[in-house]
């Protein structure tokens, strides 16, 4: 893979570009690219982004920090394969975090940000009508951000932080135990969401979060997904 400007800039401090490696990986382990159980060889990554092993390394570290990645001692890194418990406990989190999340968006929320999330199922919608691989994973994609936009309305820096770790998490659970890749009713209960905060009525769509958190586990199961090569998981079309 040859890199341009659009994937890694110019010449960067070896902390800067480990964080740009870090974001490419994170990128394909979320969009369903990179699939649980995937090894990550530090030598490939480092000849993809034309930088050195170290580098890599660090990159590799923060991801497992995240939950994202495994690191294992005489044997590398591989992107990480949660346990049905681990499954578990992100969605336990999700209904922890996220109605609040969403009363704190509903008595915050302005008319310019209602247009952008209509905006955003707009592409869902569009997304849903389309077919393959690629398709369904920017549908996933266009579900995470809609969380993530939720949580960036309601004004907490630290929470969206979380956030956005769990999306991540979320969209690694749906990879291994996901049936359809995202759940069947997703859009509606986004719209629904969406209408409770034009409304400014947080207990609504507090409540409505919580149902859809149950509409997308109750999508789960224990099938796997197949590996993609890391050379065409990492590549940007």
């Amino acid at each position: 893979m040859t890199l341009d400007d659009s994937t890694i800039p110019g010449p960067l401090a070896g902390e800067d570009r480990a964080a740009a490696i870090r974001d490419h990986l994170r990128d394909a382990i979320v969009d369903r690219r990179l699939a649980p159980g995937t090894k990550l060889s530090e030598a490939e990554v480092g000849v993809l982004f034309e930088v050195s092993r170290t580098v890599v390394r660090a990159a590799l570290q923060a991801l497992a920090y995240e939950g994202l990645v495994r690191i294992e001692r005489n044997r590398g890194a591989f992107v990480a394969t949660p346990t049905p418990e681990e499954a578990r406990q992100v969605f336990a989190a999700r209904r922890l975090i996220e109605p609040d999340i969403a009363r704190a968006a509903a008595g915050r929320i302005t008319p310019d940000e209602i247009a952008t999330f209509r905006e955003r199922l707009h592409d869902e919608s569009r997304l849903m009508g389309e077919r393959g691989p690629s398709a369904r994973r920017a549908e996933i994609r266009a579900s995470g951000d809609f969380y993530l936009l939720l949580a960036s309305v309601a004004g907490n820096a630290i929470l969206l932080k979380f956030m956005e770790e769990l999306v991540a998490r979320s969209s690694l659970v749906i990879a291994v135990y996901g049936r359809s890749g995202a759940s069947s009713c997703g859009h509606n209960d986004h719209g629904n969401i969406l209408d409770a905060l034009e409304q400014r009525d947080a207990n609504q769509a507090a409540l409505v979060l919580l149902t859809h958190i149950d509409h997308i586990e109750a999508d789960l199961d224990l099938r796997n997904t197949d590996n993609m090569p890391l050379r065409d998981a990492l590549h940007r079309s």
